[in-house]
């Protein structure tokens, strides 16, 4: 029973469930205050006269993080409960959510047990900022996000293979134009393959580029071709967005007419 209801808490709050809501604004409190502690570490002199109390603020959030990834442990078997005990632990610890908790906690305690170069342990101290991917949890939004990702992967993912085939055979292309008048410009395809990024994503930083005419000619086509490029996975993920809001104005409506049904019914029935 007890166990029910601390699964009811720490999973995303339903609207009449008071304290699952309070523990849920309290983790992304406690998540966005997370990420400015890292970026404010950043500024030596901040890092400097407040290392005190960001160590502290940094035991509390992994204290209480570490309590809460143990409970999702505990709790897991509700969560799949298609598995028995130790198979829905294993599919929890294994999920990406739990993946992202993990690391949000695991660099505060592998010093404790391994002897690690302070350089790397300052690296590591950056994956707390891993903890923000936990609002995904807490939040409609971002749940959005993922299920629109998720929808339109196959597109995304053609679109993808589209864009990196562009980007090589412009860098390819580029090279056996170039490389005889500019050959630290264009000393291979590899090193090509950064002015084929920086034209076809239209960002042109101009620190190389073609000096033949047939390399500007070349170059003002690729550049047209990226404007379009950019253009076609945004496209996806908007019509995947308007088809999702879509999906969810029509469920809010199924929503709300089977709850005036519903109402209706009882007061005909007390008549």
């Amino acid at each position: 029973m007890i166990r029910n209801r601390i699964f009811e808490i720490i999973e995303p709050a339903k609207s009449n469930d008071h304290h699952s809501r309070v523990f849920d604004n309290t983790i992304l409190i406690l998540i966005i205050f997370n990420v400015i502690s890292v970026i404010l570490e950043s500024f030596s002199s901040i890092a400097l006269r407040f290392q005190a109390q960001l160590d502290i603020f940094e035991i509390i959030s992994i204290t209480i993080f570490s309590i809460e990834y143990l409970l999702r442990i505990i709790t897991s078997n509700l969560l799949y409960r298609e598995n028995d005990k130790a198979r829905a632990v294993l599919k929890y610890i294994y999920s990406p959510m739990a993946i992202i908790d993990l690391f949000a906690i695991l660099p505060f305690f592998i010093p404790m047990i391994l002897p690690v170069d302070l350089r790397f342990l300052r690296i590591l101290r950056l994956t707390r900022i891993l903890r923000i991917f936990k609002i995904n949890r807490y939040t409609t939004s971002l749940s959005m996000i993922g299920r629109v990702l998720k929808k339109k992967k196959e597109e995304l993912i053609v679109t993808l293979f589209v864009t990196f085939l562009l980007i090589l055979l412009a860098a390819s292309v580029m090279y056996y134009v170039e490389t005889d008048i500019q050959p630290d410009g264009f000393p291979n395809i590899l090193a090509s393959l950064w002015w084929a990024v920086a034209t076809l994503t239209t960002v042109g930083y101009g620190d190389v580029y073609p000096l033949s005419v047939l390399g500007k000619i070349l170059s003002g086509i690729i550049a047209l071709l990226g404007i379009g490029l950019v253009a076609l996975p945004t496209g996806i993920i908007s019509s995947g967005f308007t088809e999702e809001l879509e999906n969810k104005k029509q469920n809010y409506n199924r929503s709300a007419k089977a709850y005036k049904y519903k109402k209706r019914k009882k007061v005909l029935k007390r008549k």
